[in-house]
């Protein structure tokens, strides 16, 4: 599947666009060869916003930035089974 279409092409073939979108992708969408907007899958979609949710909040951010600062260390995985 290319990445690129025309509005005309997207309106055209909306359905079978959706369902070809791989997850984790997004499609392009031009207008007289420039960009008009994009078609996101649902997964990108959804990491999308759960990035934006994690940089609003502060107490994460300051947990990233400690940790990208070498102050705090990792935790393995498992001890969100806890």
């Amino acid at each position: 599947m290319k990445n690129t279409v025309t509005t005309t092409e997207a309106q055209a073939n909306l359905p079978r666009l959706l369902r070809q979108l791989p997850a984790k992708k997004s499609l392009t969408i031009t207008s007289h060869g420039r960009i008009a907007g994009f078609l996101v899958s649902k997964d990108r979609m959804e990491a999308i916003i759960e990035t934006m949710e994690i940089l609003a909040n502060p107490e994460a951010m300051k947990a990233i930035q400690a940790f990208e600062a070498g102050h705090s260390r990792g935790k393995d995985i498992s001890c969100l089974e806890e």
